[in-house]
């Protein structure tokens, strides 16, 4: 588990510059004031897709502080201090472990009795934030497909209908 947020963080800040240079290299290679709306929608996507993956990686890091907090254990170890919520102490008393849910993004304390709740690490922000983000990138960036699309298919028509008019 530990080796995952090792490679997920990374991967996160990784993917947030890799969309952000998509972003940035489409409209570079196009120009500003040449981009067509497909390539603006493509950018915008891109770039709402960076800062989705950003705030996952911020809500990341407070699982990871977590499981640190975990690990170094000490005369507060038990219960496990995540586990810890204002008014909870009886649940955490019965907690004897924790993993980690990647979506939605949480640490969760496991019970004796077999249940398991979901610890207050991650900012309430986080996975609410995530959700609308990933879905209006993905949003635009159909609308961005579906613009390229319209606009080939136009020019694709424009230049037939144009021989056609040429030909005969």
């Amino acid at each position: 588990m530990a080796l995952l947020l090792l490679l997920v963080v990374p991967g996160g800040l990784v993917a947030a510059f890799a969309f952000t240079g998509h972003a940035v290299g489409s409209l570079g290679r196009t120009g500003l004031r040449a981009a067509g709306r497909a390539v603006w929608l493509s950018s915008a996507a891109a770039l709402v897709a960076a800062v989705a993956a950003l705030l996952y990686t911020w809500g990341l890091l407070h699982v990871v502080a977590a499981v640190t907090e975990t690990w170094e254990g000490g005369t507060e170890s038990a219960p496990l201090p995540p586990c810890l919520t204002p008014g909870g102490e009886e649940r955490a008393s019965r907690v004897v472990g924790h993993t980690v849910s990647y979506v939605p993004l949480g640490f969760v304390c496991e019970t004796s009795g077999g249940g398991s709740y979901t610890s207050d690490t991650v900012p309430a922000y986080v996975n609410p934030g995530v959700l609308v983000l990933a879905l209006t990138a993905a949003g635009v960036a159909a609308g961005a497909r579906a613009r390229d699309a319209q606009a080939r298919s136009a020019r694709g028509a424009g230049g037939t209908a144009a021989r056609r008019r040429r030909d005969g």
